[in-house]
């Protein structure tokens, strides 16, 4: 390929990335813009908008590098983005919090500044600002990747286990390569080759997000409201209703585990044990508890009969005096912190309110 082609095949890709990602950007805002995981994809795509379009050769090679520090800001506090986004995708319960904001501004502070005062500096304090900008990325990369991980196995959601693998493997594996580039190339420019690769591999991510993500209502990646509010009733009801008596078989014998035999009571129950217990592929069981019975996520369903136990006893006057943390503990949870929140997030209320509430009524 003659060494001119290759600016003019960059430019053209790298405008087919932005116009992909603005299209993501419209999408998410469009159909599901109040929920997290639009409105950080829609920062997120707006951030890498700006990446593309900063880390061009051309543009690194003219552009003056005071107008170049709010897109080096910007493209670095991208992995903090990528971090909240990783986190809004993968947990139903994910909200925005002010330490996200606190993050990304400092990461992008850190980038400017480097950029406009500690450009041409020898100094200890320029050298440890740069290596904080250097290590910001990888860090970040890093909390993507124990986002990513936690709880894996309790996701339900089938399409959502393959995009998570394929972001987790892609994503991190972009973050990590363009930071070895860059720290191997003079004054972290990108050349016109390298350049070429960059935009490449991002538009082939982008690509494939958008598979996903381009109409979020059109898939079962996104929660409409938070699993944990749903009741144990829930799952009879809904069980009711299949057409399929294979599936309304298992799905007898599962809610007679749990009714019955109360396996929710037991110290780590899990996908694969359940499936065991129940003779039945882990992916058949997945697929009951998530499009049968409504869940998105293991735990989410466990939690559900807890918490319907304990509420029957907080309510129970012959149980008064029982100490809230026996009933919790009763009832399967291991500590008291996370029944109080998955509590007050079912309730609204704390485990002590809700029986003083409906102690007063009888």
């Amino acid at each position: 390929m003659p060494a001119y082609y290759v600016p003019i095949i960059d430019a053209a890709l790298r405008g087919a990335v932005v116009a992909l990602l603005l299209l993501q950007a419209l999408a998410m805002q469009g159909e599901q813009g109040r929920l997290p995981i639009a409105r950080v994809g829609v920062l997120l795509a707006i951030g890498l908008c700006v990446q593309v379009v900063g880390s061009a050769p051309l543009f690194e090679a003219q552009v003056p590098r005071v107008w170049q520090a709010p897109f080096i800001a910007v493209s670095v506090a991208n992995a903090v983005l990528f971090w909240m986004f990783i986190q809004a995708l993968f947990n139903d319960d994910f909200a925005i919090e002010p330490l996200h904001a606190i993050a990304w501004l400092a990461v992008a502070g850190i980038s400017g500044l480097n950029c406009l005062v500690f450009a041409d500096s020898r100094s200890v304090v320029a050298q440890a600002s740069l290596a904080l900008q250097r290590f910001a990325p990888l860090l970040f990369a890093v909390l993507a990747v124990i986002a990513a991980v936690a709880n894996w196995r309790a996701d339900l959601v089938e399409r959502r286990r393959r995009l998570r693998a394929f972001i987790l493997v892609a994503g991190v594996t972009y973050t990590i390569a363009m930071i070895g580039v860059r720290l191997g190339s003079p004054r972290g420019r990108l050349s016109d080759l390298t350049g070429l690769v960059d935009i490449v591999a991002l538009l082939i991510i982008v690509a494939v997000a958008a598979r996903y993500l381009l109409r979020l209502t059109d898939t079962d990646l996104v929660a409409a409201a938070p699993a944990a509010k749903r009741t144990a009733a829930e799952p009879a009801r809904q069980a009711a209703t299949g057409p399929d008596p294979a599936e309304d078989r298992l799905s007898e014998a599962l809610q007679r585990l749990m009714a019955t035999e109360r396996l929710y009571r037991s110290e780590d129950p899990s996908v694969a044990r359940l499936a065991a217990r129940l003779a039945v592929p882990e992916y058949r069981l997945r697929r009951l508890i998530n499009q049968r019975l409504g869940y998105r996520n293991f735990n989410a369903y466990i939690n559900a009969f807890r918490l319907a136990e304990a509420r029957a006893a907080l309510a129970d006057p012959g149980q008064r005096e029982t100490p809230v943390l026996t009933i919790a503990l009763g009832a399967g949870f291991q500590s008291i912190g996370p029944f109080n929140r998955a509590f007050k997030l079912a309730t609204g209320r704390t485990p002590t309110e809700f029986r003083r509430e409906k102690l007063a009524d009888s």
